[in-house]
């Protein structure tokens, strides 16, 4: 008893062989768009947290410059005058903070002593502040997330004889800018300097708070 072979054709052979390296061609096809929506879901995520950071930054400026405001007589103060304080991560407020005058004076143009009242304020302040930039606001497990990446605090006393301060709130970022400056476009600016490795990685917002003559 004979058994007969069967022979593919070359047709069919061609058109299995056609099926073939269409099907890779699809994978091929499939895996380029995948890794492209990747990438976009990874930007967004960048953005996403990028925009927090940055209205997170905000709202600690605006928070600072609301207490300024509300404790306007002893504000030098809250710059530890000239000096600057710095609060934040890496940062340590000092255990006592130099003796508060206000700015409003006596009849004879001396400076009258901050009350009690007004310098535990002041330190309420800046303690809550610096607990906030911590990003002790929002705590999982034990990280501390309720703030900005290494974010970090300044006040200084910008013009002491119009009683203007700036507030001013650095951050690490995501991906590279350019490095934040002064108004005169060569000196960096100093709050959060140098605290991040990369200075296209700093980030910083500022406010200005002035406090009128106090009569």
């Amino acid at each position: 008893m004979h058994m007969k072979q069967h022979r593919a054709r070359p047709g069919a052979r061609r058109h299995a062989g056609i099926a073939l390296i269409e099907v890779l061609v699809t994978l091929v096809i499939l895996l380029f768009g995948l890794l492209g929506l990747a990438g976009i879901s990874s930007r967004a995520n960048m953005a996403e947290l990028e925009a927090f950071q940055r209205i997170r930054a905000l709202q600690l400026l605006q928070d600072m410059a609301a207490r300024i405001e509300a404790n306007r007589q002893i504000a030098p103060c809250y710059s530890s005058g000239a000096t600057g304080i710095e609060v934040g991560i890496g940062k340590t407020l000092p255990s006592t903070l130099p003796a508060c005058n206000l700015i409003k004076k006596a009849a004879d143009g001396t400076a009258i002593a901050a009350s009690t009242q007004q310098t535990t304020q002041l330190k309420a302040d800046l303690v809550s502040w610096d607990q906030q930039i911590k990003g002790e606001a929002e705590v999982v497990g034990s990280n501390k997330v309720g703030a900005m990446m290494g974010a970090i605090g300044c006040i200084t006393q910008d013009d002491a004889v119009a009683n203007v301060y700036l507030i001013a709130v650095a951050w690490q970022g995501l991906a590279p800018t350019a490095q934040p400056m002064l108004e005169d476009g060569t000196t960096p600016f100093p709050c959060g300097l140098n605290a991040f490795g990369d200075e296209k990685l700093r980030r910083v917002l500022t406010t200005k708070v002035r406090i009128g003559n106090i009569s």
